[in-house]
């Protein structure tokens, strides 16, 4: 029967801890219908919102619950732990040189799932291997600035930029970064997947590179994660069968329960990143930028998400928020003095001159998600546009559209991140290439004053263009249980499954 089992599994790890963990794992796995809500023994249950094809992935292009799951099986050098803090993972510590060019980081003492040594040579394969993976990418174009990789040592690596990145440790600790031999990482968990849900178990301490520890399996529970439709997933919920739902956006907000008896598990993140329209055709009255800009013109951003009472959102007119931005008051509109009726009258002419001089109407497609926010957002720029004499129609994703909404959180705090959005390299829509040529430039800029004065160029180009028009910063919920230990609200609304795992105090 042992035989039986072995055959089937060739991916375990050669170690007897690893063994004994897989098969902890496996029984953990086979009992699961057994452990009804309330056994302290039974796995934690955690459902993202989304399509459930994309629990497990093996490229780059990956969900919010891959990615949580390849941050929890493949760690990289550094890690984002529950408070979105940078903490270390592979590697046990790092220092970063004066001048901001080099970043050396000693290696924890850990083999990889084959049983061979970590090694920085084997680290900086799996690194490039990375890099070369994520090419195409707005990721890989946000890791421009690493121009050497180097295996110092045996257990130390540098990692040296072409300039300074102040948020460079924020990138290195993304999920697609997590460290790979074989397709296998280094936990700090382990998987059992059967493409509907994914099992998840601790690793033992050692072969996560810490000290050996008696009864460590005490303080953990697997945890098991599966994607579900947003009304299955809080139906679940409420029937006490998940601890936790997550990946929560907007168009399915209205769907969670804000009730008395709900009070204390509805968690809103505050991140950053795009939330708006982006242009997909530059056809007809959007042909000129002055076409797009009156659209842009025409939203009442202060009312745009009343119907949702999300307190503490604020409304956007640029690109690169201010508080991000090198020269903030450089990048809002010529309009933002006006008032709405001033801006809404300006908006209009410009429609009525379109149509004087081509005799066709103005009437535009807007690719939008499913779902009752997604209806109740469109609802709101539907009347927008046609305070202007824009008539806006509603189509489903996959759909020809002039226009599709953005909604995506920041990786790390910095304009280039914002601005790699629109590369043109990455289609999906409008772009300058000016603007490209200009973040290029900076990259190449070893003097941050020269890359602040190239980036605040750059956004002024892309913001010239139309290319966008922003609402304001993303909404990201989850619904929690008050025993689920490990869940925090951050700012990149990146939650590990690791902490979750714990047992509650």
């Amino acid at each position: 029967m042992l035989a039986t089992v072995l055959s089937l599994l060739p991916s375990f790890r050669q170690s007897a801890s690893r063994f004994a963990a897989m098969l902890c794992m496996l029984s953990a796995a086979m009992l699961l219908s057994a452990c009804g809500q309330g056994n302290e023994d039974g796995p934690v249950e955690i459902a993202f919102i989304g399509n459930p094809a994309t629990l497990v992935q093996s490229g780059m292009r990956l969900s919010p619950a891959a990615q949580q799951i390849r941050a929890a099986t493949a760690q990289g050098l550094v890690a984002i732990d529950a408070n979105g803090e940078i903490v270390p993972a592979l590697a046990e510590r790092w220092i970063v040189a004066d001048d901001g060019l080099s970043y050396i980081f000693r290696l924890r003492d850990v083999d990889w799932p084959d049983g061979s040594r970590l090694t920085a040579a084997s680290v900086r394969r799996s690194l490039m291997r990375d890099i070369d993976a994520l090419e195409g990418t707005s990721l890989g174009l946000d890791l421009a600035k690493i121009d050497e990789i180097r295996a110092m040592t045996g257990r130390v690596v540098e990692i040296r930029l072409s300039s300074p990145m102040p948020g460079f440790l924020q990138l290195l600790a993304q999920p697609e970064l997590g460290l790979m031999r074989d397709g296998e990482g280094t936990g700090p968990m382990n998987i059992v997947g059967d493409g509907g849900s994914a099992l998840l178990t601790v690793l033992p301490p050692e072969e996560r590179g810490l000290p050996q520890a008696e009864n460590w399996r005490d303080e953990y529970r697997p945890l098991r994660v599966r994607i579900l439709g947003p009304k299955n997933a809080l139906d679940a919920f409420r029937r006490g069968e998940i601890d936790g739902v997550f990946s929560g956006r907007i168009a399915s907000l209205p769907m969670v329960d804000t009730g008395p008896l709900a009070r204390g598990t509805v968690r809103l993140d505050a991140p950053r990143g795009l939330f708006g329209l982006r242009f997909t055709s530059l056809e007809g009255f959007l042909a000129e930028p002055a076409g797009r800009e009156a659209l842009s013109m025409a939203l009442d951003r202060d009312t745009l998400l009343a119907p949702f009472s999300i307190g503490g959102w604020s409304p956007a007119t640029q690109i690169v928020p201010p508080e991000i931005a090198r020269r903030p008051d450089s990048a809002y509109p010529d309009w933002t003095g006006l008032t709405l009726e001033q801006r809404r009258a300006k908006a209009a002419a410009r429609v009525s001159a379109y149509e004087a001089s081509t005799g066709e109407a103005v009437n535009l497609r807007l690719r939008m998600p499913t779902g009752p926010g997604a209806d109740i957002l469109f609802t709101r720029l539907a009347a927008d546009f046609a305070a202007i004499g824009v008539d806006a129609m509603r189509v489903e994703p996959g759909e020809s559209a002039e226009l599709r909404l953005v909604d995506t959180v920041t990786r790390y705090a910095a304009p280039r991140w914002y601005l790699n959005q629109f590369n043109c390299s990455l289609g999906g829509g409008a772009c300058s290439g000016a603007a490209d040529t200009l973040v290029n430039e900076a990259l190449a800029a070893a003097d941050p004053a020269t890359q602040d004065i190239l980036l605040t160029a750059a956004e002024a180009r892309l913001n010239a263009a139309q290319v966008f028009i922003p609402f304001g910063p993303p909404i990201r919920w989850a619904l929690v249980r008050a025993d689920l230990p490990g869940f925090l609200e951050n700012g990149w609304s990146l939650h590990p499954l690791f902490p979750m795992a714990q047992r509650p105090i």
